[in-house]
């Protein structure tokens, strides 16, 4: 009568559809912002400086930067996300105050 009930559960089911692994639309969204704005950096330097090696490494650092630090390691996380997390933590409350309360109401 006894029957042998067993629980699968899947292995690296991703929730959304992946660009490759651990890069999918929102991470492409954030890459891209990032490209962008280091564009935008590199653009004031070839402003200021006129030197075009100095301005194509900097785009080109700044895309390949921004995919490298939004993309998801296997713990699911990336270096923006833990970053986030970081200051998240940061921000928190740290100091504990204690106040002696008599445990059993006898005072």
């Amino acid at each position: 009568m006894e029957e042998d009930l067993k629980l699968y559960i899947p292995l690296g089911v991703k929730p959304e559809a992946e660009l490759f692994t651990g890069f999918g639309k929102k991470q492409l969204f954030q890459s891209i912002v990032g490209s962008l704005v280091m564009g935008g950096i590199a653009a004031l330097a070839w402003l200021f400086t006129g030197n075009v090696t100095t301005t194509v490494i900097l785009v080109l650092a700044g895309i390949f930067g921004s995919v490298m630090m939004t993309t998801k390691d296997q713990s699911n996380l990336s270096v923006v996300d833990q970053v986030q997390n970081l200051v998240r933590f940061l921000r928190g409350q740290k100091i504990y105050p204690y106040r002696y309360g008599d445990e059993w109401g006898l005072e």
